[in-house]
């Protein structure tokens, strides 16, 4: 991987010049050619790592294509739990999209230099598919709540109207909010340093680079954090208490582990997904503890990378409606290899 050492004697002499120009006119704005994603430069083992990246981005891109395909192919599967269920797998499939093979062509080309626009819309995008992952999630909650809580209304109040309805509001926010965030970037000025100790253009560690004042986009990062962790996680617990509330009411014990049974794939995705992110967020931005850098880019890859690639086995292997699906397609392959 190119490292940016290499570059010390230039670069740092570029941005004492950089810096001097910001201290005699604080109006000019000096962005960089780019910067230098250095997240990985100094973990052991870094190799082994990057093989273990691209081997979920092959099975992330693989299960939910498949997920997508059966969903689409299957008009038994067009109701709105199955919306969701779709919405997720697309978003799971750009959430990677946008991170691993930007990280696999700096392992694999030893070019780790992002240019500075490409930077911002890989941070754009990034922030964009996150919030629609931490909302599609919370979704999914409320149908399993509507189903459970209003068993008799649920066909006339979780319907495909209603449900394309609540996912393009989501679609909306969730694209239009990082445009905001991102474009305050564009007001700081660039000349401390080029090096992002990251995986990605990642939203912090890039603000901190800049040498006048971040206080903005530090409240926006605060702000935003909490809306898109923090809000759809409280949903999800009133969802899951109402459910709970619900089912206790139920007479027999059968019925309520047969109801609880069908919120274990969901409630799989929730502390796969939420857990990590919202513990790394909330200490790196709200706390302004500084953890390991090593340890911090590692904990965020994984917890960004990983959910997308679990998502789809998790309700391929635990969907009753799916997995019949996919035995089905699997025997009628059977006989056609036998027939052959």
């Amino acid at each position: 991987m190119h490292r940016p050492g290499a570059q010390v004697c230039g670069t740092s002499s570029a941005m004492t010049f950089l810096r001097r120009l910001q201290w005699n006119d604080s109006s000019v704005l000096i962005h960089p050619p780019g910067f230098y994603i250095i997240g990985f430069t100094s973990m052991p083992f870094a190799n082994l790592y990057f093989i273990f990246l691209a081997f979920v981005y092959v099975v992330s891109v693989v299960f939910n294509t498949f997920l997508i395909y059966i969903i689409t192919l299957d008009l038994r599967l067009h109701n709105p739990k199955f919306m969701a269920v779709g919405n997720l797998a697309v978003v799971d499939l750009v959430l990677n999209t946008c991170i691993i093979p930007g990280m696999l062509k700096a392992f694999l080309a030893k070019n780790n230099f992002v240019p500075f626009n490409l930077c911002m819309v890989q941070m754009y995008v990034y922030y964009s598919f996150i919030s629609m992952e931490s909302f599609s999630i919370a979704v999914l909650a409320y149908d399993r709540m509507i189903a459970i809580c209003f068993p008799l209304r649920h066909g006339s109040i979780n319907t495909m109207t209603s449900m394309s309805c609540i996912l393009g509001v989501i679609w909306c926010f969730c694209l239009g909010i990082p445009i905001f965030s991102t474009s305050i970037m564009t007001r700081l000025s660039y000349c401390d340093s080029v090096n992002v100790y990251s995986y990605f253009c990642d939203y912090a560690p890039v603000f901190r680079l800049a040498c006048n004042d971040n206080s903005l986009q530090w409240a926006v990062a605060s702000v935003l954090s909490l809306v898109i962790l923090l809000g759809p996680l409280s949903f999800i617990i009133l969802s899951y208490m109402s459910i709970l509330i619900a089912v206790f009411r139920m007479k027999s014990v059968e019925s309520r582990v047969k109801v609880l049974a069908t919120c274990t794939e969901h409630l799989i995705l929730v502390a796969v997904f939420f857990f990590p992110v919202l513990t790394i967020f909330m200490v790196g931005l709200l706390a302004r503890i500084k953890p390991d850098p090593d340890l911090r880019v590692l904990s965020l890859s994984l917890a960004s990378c990983i959910p997308p690639c679990l998502n789809p086995i998790v309700y391929s292997l635990k969907t009753k409606e799916i997995k019949s699906k996919v035995l089905t397609m699997f025997r009628r392959i059977k006989v056609q290899v036998v027939k052959g």
